[in-house]
């Protein structure tokens, strides 16, 4: 209801400026191209955040200074804090950093933000820059036509910035034409209630243009042709620093959990930054000056000054609330729970991503690791069979053989909430998601989604499983007893080495050891070693129990068979040439049936059947 009041009420407002003053509309232009350099320059940037940029900062959040840091550089040479957040959101929801990571970040943006204060109250003011826009621009647009992704990117940039240039040329330049029809300085209001009034206006401007950038500027270039007093002009730039965190709520709603909590985040921090600014104007004012005096700034210039304010009161912010990012994390996490598990819900995919190819497929990698987990309790509670045991150092064959227990649940219910409700909504994401991918990354997703198959394909196996490992698992016979313990042993061995890759560091990682599963289940198994027919001959098992025994075998063996092919598809090379070779060197069902042929053909060992 309220979106649909607001944009007719802008409209009316711009006609209604545009009535007033002819002047009014250049002011007006000259926004709306600087607010169009912006898209500009974010859409040129992101053909540069394809892996440099998540690589950069996957490896610069690991703790708070750094994170701090690495929000500082990139929004000063991005010259947009809104990208920053929406990448940190995407990262934070993708599972890749910490919350207290990105709160870093965010809190770093704030301060590189006030890079732009500087660059257009110290060059843009002093230079006729729309000069500089044209080549820009002309050249910007020729390379934005070009097919190679890295010229595009370039063209984006070197356009959006041509924008931005001429936008705050076309500001200033109504500004100064707009002081012989109306002066603006006549609306000025001193003292605190100014201060509270103008911080409301510069927060509505933000709100409406998304940019606290474009308001800043809006500011300097209006206190520089004196429509604005710099009284008032210090609590506009408040004011457009809380109203940024809009951008931040916006790219929150259609991240989860995480996401949500870092834009709550960012609303604390800028509102508490915002309330110290009102409250110590003075002492801040006072600042000023004396930093102003320090560096060379003369006392009247006044668009330089606010650039100093700017700066002063961010970096205060992120002062004072350093020391409290823990305490924050815990507020957040309280406030904003993490969704119950009863139905599952996807945790790492998000909307915010889809832009950043390397970005997705972490996300996509890490919820298939949510769907895994979710699985691996089907699956060992389906073999009857505890996952603190599969994820312990004990020994799996004498913890498996000694135990009887027949764990009793709805596995078709858990099967329902926890698996194949979070399948779908993988599939569902990657089918939107790989329509805008390059094929390298397109690739990797469709092997992503085929290895979120695998996981469902083994939860299957397992169902069919079930019922005859429920029976015999408790059986008196011995013999069927300790057949059906080995299938169950050697899928809980391959769960165990799956957790085990999981937890150890990539470059460490050798997925090829896999293989050995594919070969010990068909070396262990009765079924294919001879002693199936042995049992039944000597009349230790009955003929219907090898039959139940035969088709159990082939289920065990497909569940082995995707479990190791999951392993190697979520832990193996991530670099598609070693991925290749990887591929080249894996067992396939010919080379396991010339193992066990060989086998056959020379003494083996036999199988601890006790």
């Amino acid at each position: 209801m309220i979106k649909k009041i607001v944009l007719p009420v802008i409209f009316a407002l711009l006609v209604y400026g545009f009535w007033l003053s002819p002047d009014f509309k250049e002011i007006a232009a000259g926004v709306a191209i600087f607010l169009f350099g912006m898209l500009f320059l974010e859409e040129g940037f992101k053909a540069f955040t394809g892996g440099l940029l998540e690589r950069l900062l996957a490896r610069t959040t690991n703790r708070l200074p750094k994170a701090i840091g690495f929000g500082i550089v990139t929004t000063t040479i991005m010259q947009s804090s809104s990208l920053v957040s929406v990448i940190t959101i995407s990262f934070l929801s993708a599972g890749l950093i910490t919350l207290g990571a990105g709160i870093g970040i965010i809190f770093g943006a704030n301060i590189g933000t006030t890079t732009g204060a500087w660059l257009v109250a110290g060059f843009g003011l002093k230079v006729k820059i729309s000069a500089y826009a044209m080549p820009m621009l002309v050249f910007g647009i020729i390379l934005v036509f070009q097919n190679a992704k890295s010229l595009k990117g370039i063209g984006y940039v070197l356009a959006g910035l041509g924008f931005l240039f001429l936008g705050i040329h076309h500001m200033k330049e109504g500004f100064e034409a707009f002081r012989s029809t109306i002066d603006l300085t006549e609306f000025a209001m001193p003292g605190f209630m100014g201060l509270v009034i103008f911080t409301l206006v510069g927060m509505a401007a933000t709100v409406i243009m998304q940019s606290s950038h474009a308001t800043l500027v809006l500011i300097i270039t209006g206190l520089s042709a004196g429509q604005v007093t710099y009284e008032n002009a210090l609590a506009l730039a408040i004011g457009a620093n809380i109203g940024t965190t809009i951008t931040a709520i916006i790219g929150s709603l259609s991240s989860n959990y995480q996401g949500k909590r870092l834009a709550a985040a960012h609303l604390v921090f800028n509102v508490m930054t915002g309330l110290v600014a009102i409250v110590f104007i003075s002492q801040i004012r006072w600042m000023v000056d004396g930093v102003s005096d320090w560096v060379g700034i003369a006392p009247d210039d006044f668009t330089l000054k606010l650039a100093v304010f700017h700066t002063i009161f961010n970096v205060i912010g992120v002062v004072l609330m350093t020391p409290l990012v823990g305490r924050l994390v815990r507020f957040l996490e309280g406030a904003i729970k993490a969704p119950r598990e009863e139905v599952a819900e996807p945790k790492y995919l998000s909307e915010a991503v889809i832009d950043f190819p390397e970005t997705l497929l972490e996300s996509v990698r890490n919820e298939l690791l949510h769907l895994y987990d979710n699985a691996l309790e089907v699956m060992a509670h389906g073999l009857s069979l505890h996952r603190t045991m599969i994820h312990s150092e004990r020994d799996i064959r004498a913890a498996t053989q000694g135990n009887r227990e027949v764990m009793e649940f709805d596995l078709d219910a858990l099967y329902e909430n926890k698996v194949k409700v979070l399948y779908a909504a993988i599939l569902d994401f990657i089918s939107r998601a790989q329509t805008s991918l390059p094929t390298p990354f397109a690739d990797q997703l469709y092997e992503l989604r085929h290895a979120a198959r695998l996981i469902v394909q083994s939860v299957k196996q397992v169902k069919h499983l079930r019922k005859n490992v429920t029976g015999y698992v408790r059986s008196d016979n011995p013999h069927i007893r300790r057949e059906y313990n080995i299938l169950r042993i050697q899928i809980a061995m391959v769960m165990r080495e799956l957790n085990r890759l999981r937890l150890e560091n990539e470059e460490e990682r050798d997925t090829l050891d896999l293989d050995q599963f594919k070969v010990t289940i068909e070396e262990e198994s009765g079924v294919t070693n001879g002693t199936l027919d042995a049992l039944i001959r000597d009349q230790k098992i009955s003929a219907h129990m090898g039959s139940s025994l035969m088709n159990d075998h082939g289920y065990a063996r497909d569940v082995v068979w995707n479990l190791v092919d999951l392993g190697q598809a979520l832990f193996g090379p991530k670099d598609l040439s070693d991925r290749e070779v990887d591929e080249m060197v894996a067992l396939d069902e010919t080379d396991v049936d010339e193992i066990m042929a060989e086998g056959e053909s020379s003494p083996a060992e036999e199988p601890d059947r006790s």
